[in-house]
């Protein structure tokens, strides 16, 4: 699943060619079609932008259009008669204006709403402090982490809880808790202040260089996908597992640097 890195980039990618022009045509196609989006035609794009895992177009008139792509979405931008790299229908959301053509590929959400509802929407009313926004809360993000809520959950779930902190995928979560030698089974609630403050302090670290907001090289994975590789730091096999409680997605760490303190 695509995490609030890549989605700042695809932001990134998109708003140069979108922002301050004017939609000329709008449709829309796949399962659960968005209704009246040809409410967009003739409206100027005011903005977009990357709200954790969601991708947000503000639209001049107080439209909003909002995105998750989940596992298999994509954004991809073409010149106007320009062959998409994928089939046309795949396509779940096409924004046409002048000189660029928007497409949003395989998203399963896709939904336009008034701006107004924003703040009550199910999804985005209780997102959690944005890790890669400027103006990020690691103090609202502790306070949530440590919601009586979160106090028994494993700090692996926790992490991957966007009412506590949004941006944080599976990979990141993997790769903070190595990278902070933390037990991915310890509950919040036997973590100190000092070792929630560091996790997410490296959770935004690490979104950040990889959605190249801060300048630096490019992150390498220290223990996610490489079960049965040695651990970089003590050569201990890293280990993987579907945690208890959680969804689909596997848990990688090294049973030696990150074993229970």
């Amino acid at each position: 699943m695509p995490e609030g890195d890549t989605l700042h980039r695809t932001a990134a990618g998109l708003r140069p060619y979108l922002v301050g022009r004017t939609v000329t045509a709008a449709r829309t196609g796949g399962p659960g079609a968005v209704p009246q989006i040809e409410r967009v035609v003739g409206r100027e794009i005011r903005s977009v932008e990357a709200l954790g895992k969601n991708l947000l177009i503000r639209f001049e008139g107080d439209l909003e259009l909002r995105t998750h792509l989940r596992m298999n979405g994509s954004w991809h931008r073409y010149r106007p008669g320009e062959r998409w790299r994928r089939p046309p229908s795949r396509a779940r959301l096409v924004l046409e204006v002048p000189g660029a053509v928007a497409v949003c590929f395989d998203a399963p959400v896709v939904e336009l709403f008034e701006a107004r509802a924003e703040a009550l929407h199910p999804a985005l009313g209780s997102l959690g402090p944005d890790l890669l926004a400027p103006d990020f809360d690691a103090a609202e993000a502790r306070r949530r982490l440590r919601a009586p809520d979160r106090r028994d959950l494993s700090i692996s779930a926790a992490l991957l809880d966007q009412r506590a902190l949004a941006g944080i995928g599976n990979i990141w979560r993997n790769e903070t808790l190595f990278a902070e030698r933390v037990d991915p089974l310890a509950r919040v609630a036997d973590l100190d202040d000092d070792t929630l403050r560091r996790l997410v302090a490296t959770a935004r670290r690490l979104l950040t260089a990889r959605a190249g907001i801060a300048s630096g090289r490019t992150v390498p994975m220290q223990a996610y996908r490489r079960a049965g590789r040695p651990c970089p730091r003590c050569g201990t096999p890293i280990r993987s597992d579907r945690l208890p409680g959680e969804n689909p997605r596997t848990t990688y760490w090294c049973p030696t640097c990150q074993a229970r303190r």
